[in-house]
């Protein structure tokens, strides 16, 4: 069975750039009704503006659970929200114990967490019961979580202590939300990136971005955005698709550093 995507609403997190533009950009393609949340107002409303009429979108931050409410029930409106898109994310660079022996700043660390972790949880928590109210569709389903882990689950590098954790929590749920979220005919599935051309490698010097592409094992680039939110359209129509976490890395195998 394949769930239809026309109609649908949809809310993307960090929607406004990066892995989450290309998934608003992917989605309303297709024919759903996109809200964009983002903190970067005036890069949501460029993108909403471009999009048309079928994106709106909700300036907010993912570590406030009332921003993400009032952005999950402006996907509402109408009844049909049934997919919801976690891309918003941040990252720091700090390890264990700093080169003068300092411990990691605890502050770092949990703000790392307040967005990636506690954001995808506060979107997602709420999401679920907004999509729970809708109609069954075929086979009882009634909409898609997808949550953006990252390689760094698995991979972590030097300095991606707070970063990996709050992406190996993101796998971690993954499982046990599909469960929970199974009685309601709702799924949860979870992408975990490789190296993308978003914005945050966009800084680093053309020499520096063209080693990381090499660095992957096929094919030898970095990924596109446009990958990420066709991956992400293919597991919102894929109804077989259920608490599982993909890898979309080039088969890359990150190195210590």
């Amino acid at each position: 069975m394949f769930m239809e995507i026309k109609g649908s609403s949809a809310i993307v997190t960090g929607g406004a750039s990066g892995l989450g533009e290309a998934t608003v950009k992917a989605l309303s393609a297709l024919g759903a009704r996109c809200t964009v949340f983002d903190r970067n107002e005036s890069a949501a409303k460029a993108l909403a503006d471009a999009l048309g009429s079928g994106v709106n979108y909700v300036a907010g931050d993912v570590s406030d659970p009332d921003d993400c409410q009032r952005a999950v029930d402006q996907a509402a409106e109408g009844g049909s929200l049934r997919i919801a898109v976690n891309c918003a994310g941040i990252g720091w660079v700090g390890r264990v114990i700093n080169r003068d022996g300092s411990p990691h700043d605890l502050s770092m660390f949990q703000l790392v967490q307040n967005v990636n972790l506690f954001g995808t949880f506060n979107v997602m928590t709420r999401a679920a019961s907004a999509i729970s109210a809708t109609e069954p569709l075929a086979d009882g389903e009634r909409g898609v979580i997808v949550n953006t882990a990252s390689v760094a689950a698995f991979d972590g590098q030097i300095g991606q202590l707070a970063y990996s954790a709050s992406k190996g929590a993101i796998v971690g749920m993954t499982l046990p939300a599909a469960r929970d979220l199974a009685v309601v005919g709702i799924r949860v599935c979870a992408i975990a990136p490789g190296l993308f051309d978003t914005p945050l490698l966009g800084l680093l010097p053309e020499p520096q971005r063209d080693a990381l592409g090499k660095s992957v094992l096929f094919p030898r680039r970095l990924g596109q955005p446009a990958e990420y939110g066709s991956l992400v359209t293919d597991i919102v129509r894929n109804s077989y698709l259920n608490g599982e976490v993909i890898r979309l890395d080039g088969g890359i195998r990150m190195p210590p550093k």
